[in-house]
């Protein structure tokens, strides 16, 4: 129980009044915003389960935003004031954009999340048959823990290019009664060489290979006589319903992900487990806030990236010129200078942070971590150790973000990537900022971030929200 303000000590209302107390969001949060916080939470998971590779969230996007009146955006397109335009990047990054009352030349407000996250990419040539079953071989892409992708059920996702240039979408394992592949493990009985491994060596790259199959093709009412007649019966299931040729592996871009929607965690169901929040967490709500920010006077953009977990690079990255190419157009077409419109415009690199597990502790320096409900997190800087590969935010920028959240009720907190020596972490602040951008990371703390299955605060999710909005206007 609190004390009586009348009956504090001089002390005791001096630290009140200087000393600075993280809170929680349940402990500011009325109920009205808490049903508010839920019910924005069931349009993101149905976005979250949409969206599991960066051709699916632009898709998914695209179509939010049509629906929102923006119109298709190509370089050299003309552009009006109060327009709302979307360029779609090789369907694999996007921008989406809307022209403000102000000059142009008084800067734009961008926020750029990106939209891939870890997963198993097939390679060119992944199929094989051994022992009679047909695999799979797969690359894995971005920075995951091989060991946690065994014994998952997984989905195929990806676009076959065929010969003659057609698309063909696959999808494998979401729909119910789909079947779902997976990765073998060693049972533990057998398991003893392996458990003296380190975890990082116990499992091969080259090992994670998925069973796609385990019969062969039949004729005549019985197995047919001839080699891989596994692997000719999965070709035939894949050509049956894709029009697929094992010769068009080499043409597409599949991976596999985890199979399945995201859950509520927690008989309170505050937490949201599932895969990719990081980094659709923060994709959502600078999409949605781009959406709700029509009363804004200033050129407001969102950014969707692709290549974010293996560097930015591409023509789809956070590094492309694209992005700087696009301001320059918008501001010229404007009237204005792009020089001078990158200059002083403002970014939010919408991001995720590692949020504090108590089951983990030795890793995280608890007064500057970020703890799972208590709102929307500020990191000042990422990288590594000494701060290298970063972006460091000024003292300056930091303050206007202070004071646009406080007076909007924003519930916000501040952190960095885990303990010094630990290692450390990047986004696409750096390459933004590179541009002569002012630009700080934000986003929502996850927990086990990387995972097959990462969990958030719904809160959180929230308060990201009402962070980009805020800033939007």
């Amino acid at each position: 129980m609190e004390k009586n303000t009348e009956n504090k000590s001089m002390s005791e209302a001096l630290a009140d009044r200087l000393f600075y107390r993280k809170k929680t969001a349940f402990e500011v949060m009325s109920d009205k915003e808490l049903s508010a916080a839920m019910e924005y939470a069931r349009g993101y998971a149905e976005y979250l389960f949409n969206s599991k590779t960066e051709r699916e969230a632009v898709k998914t996007s695209v179509e939010m935003l049509k629906k929102q009146g923006f119109i298709q955006y190509r370089l050299g397109d003309s552009i009006e004031r109060g327009g709302r335009y979307y360029l779609n990047n090789r369907d694999k990054s996007l921008f989406a954009f809307r022209i403000g009352t102000e000059d142009i030349n008084n800067g734009m407000r961008i926020c750029a999340a990106h939209i891939d996250s870890p997963r198993l990419d097939l390679k060119q040539n992944p199929l094989y048959e051994d022992s009679g079953f047909a695999y799979l071989k797969t690359h894995y892409y971005g920075g995951l823990r091989k060991y946690q992708w065994p014994t998952l059920p997984l989905a195929l996702h990806g676009t076959v290019t065929l010969s003659g240039g057609k698309n063909v979408d696959v999808c494998i394992g979401e729909d119910i009664g789909d079947p779902v592949l997976m990765i073998s493990d060693l049972l533990p009985h057998l398991s003893g060489e392996q458990g003296k491994k380190p975890l990082d060596h116990a499992y091969d790259g080259e090992a994670l290979n998925a069973v796609a199959c385990a019969s062969p093709y039949r004729e005549n009412g019985a197995a047919a006589d001839t080699s891989d007649a596994v692997k000719l019966n999965l070709m035939k299931l894949l050509n049956e319903k894709y029009g697929i040729k094992e010769a068009d592996f080499m043409t597409a871009e599949l991976c596999l992900v985890p199979a399945g929607r995201p859950v509520d965690i927690g008989l309170d169901r505050w937490l949201m487990g599932g895969y990719g929040h990081d980094d659709k967490v923060c994709a959502y709500p600078a999409l949605t806030a781009l959406c709700d920010s029509t009363d804004s006077r200033h050129t407001v953009m969102c950014v969707l990236a692709d290549k974010e977990e293996t560097g930015s690079d591409g023509v789809t990255g956070m590094q492309c010129s694209l992005f700087s190419e696009l301001i320059d157009e918008i501001a010229e077409s404007l009237g204005g200078s792009g020089r001078v419109c990158r200059s002083r415009s403002s970014c939010l690199s919408t991001d995720v942070s590692a949020a504090y597990d108590p089951g983990f502790s030795d890793c995280f320096e608890k007064r500057n971590t970020a703890f799972a409900g208590s709102g929307v997190v500020i990191n000042k800087y990422n990288g590594a150790r000494g701060k290298s590969s970063t972006s460091d935010a000024s003292s300056e920028y930091l303050g206007k973000l202070r004071d646009i959240f406080d007076a909007d009720g924003v519930l916000w907190q501040t952190a960095e990537p885990g303990k010094v020596d630990c290692g450390g972490s990047g986004t696409v602040a750096r390459f933004i900022a590179n541009h002569n951008i002012d630009t700080v990371d934000i986003g929502v703390p996850v927990i086990s971030m990387h995972a097959p299955f990462e969990a958030i605060s719904k809160v959180d999710l929230y308060f990201a929200y009402r962070a980009f909005l805020a800033f939007y206007r």
